[in-house]
Parts: C-alpha cells; sequence; structure tokens
C-alpha cells in the first residue's frame, strides 16, 4: 500500500473509493463496511434509478428514444454501454442525466450514517471533478490492465477485447493514483494480505491524529 499525506489535515469523515473495473475496488468496499464504514454505492444507486420505473427513466427515454429500455421498462444496460463507450457525446449525454441524480440520492444515502466513517464507492471518482472536492481521502484500488481484463472475463463472461474498451474510456491507472492519498495494489496478494492493508489503512484513517 502506497500512501500520500496520511497524517495532515482534519479528522477523516468521509473516503472516495474508485478504481478500474475488475481491480477488486467492491471487496475493498466489503472490507471497510466490516470495519464499520457506511457504504454509498454510486452504481448501485445508477442501477436503482434505471430500473423499471427508476427515477432516471423518463430522461433516459426523452434523451435516448424509448428503444434504449428494454421489454420491463429498465434502461437496456448492455446497448446503452455500447453506445455510451462508442461515442464520447452520447456519453455526456447519458452522464448529464444520471450524474446529478446519482449526486443527489448520495448526499441523502451519506445523511443516514450517523457518526460512522461514509465511503462513497464511485467508479468514475477521478474522471469527475465534484467528487475529489467532497471527500476528506481519496483510497484506489489498483492492477496491471491484463488482471483486470482476466478478472472480468472470468466473472462476467465479456470478452477480453469489449473489457480493454470499457478500460480504455476511464482514468489511466496513472491519473488516477495522481488524486490519490493511498494506493492499494490488489494484485499478487492473498484475500488475507488484502484485507490486512485495508485494516491497516482503516486503523490509520481512525486515528484521532490522522
Amino acid at each position: 500500500m502506497d500512501g500520500l499525506g496520511l497524517s495532515a489535515g482534519r479528522p477523516v469523515r468521509s473516503i472516495g473509493l474508485t478504481g478500474g473495473i475488475g481491480s477488486g475496488k467492491s471487496t475493498v468496499a466489503r472490507l471497510l463496511v466490516g470495519h464499520g464504514a457506511w457504504l454509498v454505492d454510486t452504481d448501485a444507486i445508477a442501477r436503482e434509478l434505471t430500473a423499471p420505473g427508476g427515477a432516471a427513466i423518463p430522461a433516459l427515454a426523452d434523451e435516448f428514444g424509448a428503444d434504449i429500455l428494454d421489454a420491463a421498462g429498465a434502461l437496456d444496460r448492455p446497448r446503452m454501454r455500447a453506445l455510451a463507450f462508442g461515442d464520447m457525446a452520447s456519453r455526456r449525454r447519458l452522464e448529464a442525466v444520471l450524474h446529478p441524480l446519482i449526486g443527489a440520492r448520495a448526499a441523502q444515502e451519506a445523511a443516514r450514517a450517523g457518526e460512522r466513517l461514509v465511503v462513497y464507492d464511485v467508479p468514475l471518482l477521478a474522471e469527475s471533478g465534484r467528487w475529489r472536492s467532497r471527500v476528506d481521502r481519496v483510497l484506489v484500488v489498483d492492477c496491471p490492465e491484463d488482471v483486470q481484463v482476466a478478472r472480468v472475463v472470468a466473472r462476467s463472461g465479456w470478452e477480453p477485447d469489449a473489457v480493454r474498451r470499457v478500460i480504455a474510456q476511464q482514468a489511466s491507472r496513472a491519473a488516477r493514483r495522481s488524486i490519490a492519498d493511498a494506493v492499494i495494489h490488489n494484485d499478487g496478494i492473498s484475500p488475507a494480505q488484502l484485507a490486512a492493508e485495508v485494516g491497516a489503512l482503516w486503523a490509520l484513517w481512525n486515528n484521532p491524529e490522522g
């Protein structure tokens, strides 16, 4: 684990957690919850907003046409993914619809945390200039691209080229690391070692001097 600026500044009340597809970010999120964190999962919020009857569905249908919805009335995620990752203008249109709704819902969920440290799981944190200023620390989960591809193929059955196209549209590993207060290198380590790194970071960021 690499750390930058871990001892300076105000007490840590919020962490922005990010990482590329297949990096193991969701595993780290679960470990942090196990230590007592309150998780705000922006990808889960996006799925809720785009489910049948979701708050984003009318605006998405207006923006992209009714054929962007599946037979159940949810966002056709594979079709939208292909459109958004194949055309930057379409991606910006999608983000213009979803991001304000996700931000508002995330704030509502964080307000329920009480005294618990809030972890915002944000896949596109590095791509969004808004999130960095909203959190006290940024934690990046990082691994090589070939490891990302292998993990996504194994868990989701995607073709390797499809995974690489998604990676190409995300922030680079260097860009994510450049905004990080700490980086967990999730490659070549056991689940126990990963848990130990997360535990050490949790202890450090819950230290009154941190």
